[in-house]
């Protein structure tokens, strides 16, 4: 049997296109070189969810036109940002069921999102994706916060 040079060989990797998700980006390549990668991104369909008085959210019916916008743009990005042999998905949705439902069914061996600093109001309204995605996971999760020094792995 042959040992792989790296323990993780399909890696899902998260991205909102947030300078956190670009730099979780480029720690699974610098990290895992020769795993597979698949480059996820989940256009939140909640986009079209109004505030409500009890802090959580009321939702309303998506606007076609909004969404189709949206996910045109997240498209264009989300090809810029792959490599030759990276896979691409992207998905319309709630953005951590849908990071963990892509995982098992592509059968990956890790997860990797960037984190992003919240106020503590709105993490306590809304939560952290990152830690919703680690929470209810089965395989392991890397969570990757960007430093002051930019987008170096």
């Amino acid at each position: 049997m042959t040992q792989s040079a790296t323990p993780f060989e399909r890696i899902v990797v998260g991205l909102d296109f947030s300078p956190s998700s670009l730099y979780a980006l480029d720690v699974a390549r610098a990290r895992f070189p020769g795993a597979q990668l698949l480059l996820l991104h989940v256009t939140d369909a909640r986009v079209s969810a109004a505030p409500d008085l009890m802090g959580g959210v009321t939702p309303a019916a998506p606007d076609p036109t909004l969404l189709h916008t949206m996910e045109s743009a997240d498209a264009e990005r989300l090809s810029a940002v792959a490599l030759e042999g990276e896979e691409t998905v992207q998905l319309v949705g709630d953005p951590v069921t849908g990071i963990l439902e892509t995982a098992r069914s592509w059968g990956a061996e890790l997860i990797v999102v960037g984190t992003h600093a919240q106020g503590a109001l709105e993490h306590f309204f809304v939560g952290s994706s990152a830690e919703k995605v680690v929470a209810r996971s089965p395989i392991p999760v890397l969570t990757v916060r960007v430093g002051t020094g930019g987008r170096q792995p």
